[in-house]
């Protein structure tokens, strides 16, 4: 990859055509389980009234999350878009392995970069957007979603 090139850009193509089928066919077996849960509570006894309403409860529980995981790709993406449009998406210079994986000692100073850039301006959603990256590269990806979700509340407030 060069170094004009970022690394973190909104991919529409295999990413994109990956999350839309899999959103299909999770909303394709939601449906089935309601179908189900439906049935159940057709049969008219206690039993399965209450595991049809249980099975209910489960498929809104699921579409939300859904809804949520869908949500937060769309975005992911805009504020990505944005971020590149503006000249502030970071490019990817760090030494990779052959798996792919950032190494550790470099993603760990980038870090570090990201994290005094975002204490620096908090409220500010590029440093936190750019910092998700970073917490990404450096394996921690459940900051890297927090973090990114900070971005996303940042960005919504303007």
């Amino acid at each position: 990859m060069s170094d004009e090139t970022p690394r973190h850009r909104p991919t529409p193509g295999r990413d994109r055509v990956w999350a839309i089928t899999m959103s299909a066919l999770v909303a394709a077996f939601l449906v089935l389980v309601l179908w189900r849960g439906v049935l159940l509570i057709q049969t008219g006894t206690a039993a399965g009234v209450g595991i049809g309403l249980a099975v209910m409860v489960l498929v809104l529980i699921g579409a939300w999350v859904l809804w949520r995981s869908l949500m937060f790709g769309w975005w992911t993406q805009r504020l990505a878009r944005q971020l590149e449009s503006e000249g502030g998406l970071p490019v990817d210079e760090l030494p990779r392995r052959p798996s792919g994986r950032a190494e550790r000692d470099a993603a760990d100073a980038m870090f570090a970069e990201r994290r005094a850039e975002t204490e620096a301006e908090p409220d500010d959603w590029r440093t936190w957007f750019r910092l998700s990256l970073a917490y990404d590269d450096a394996g921690d990806r459940s900051r890297a979603r927090d973090a990114a979700r900070t971005a996303i509340t940042l960005y919504r407030r303007q």
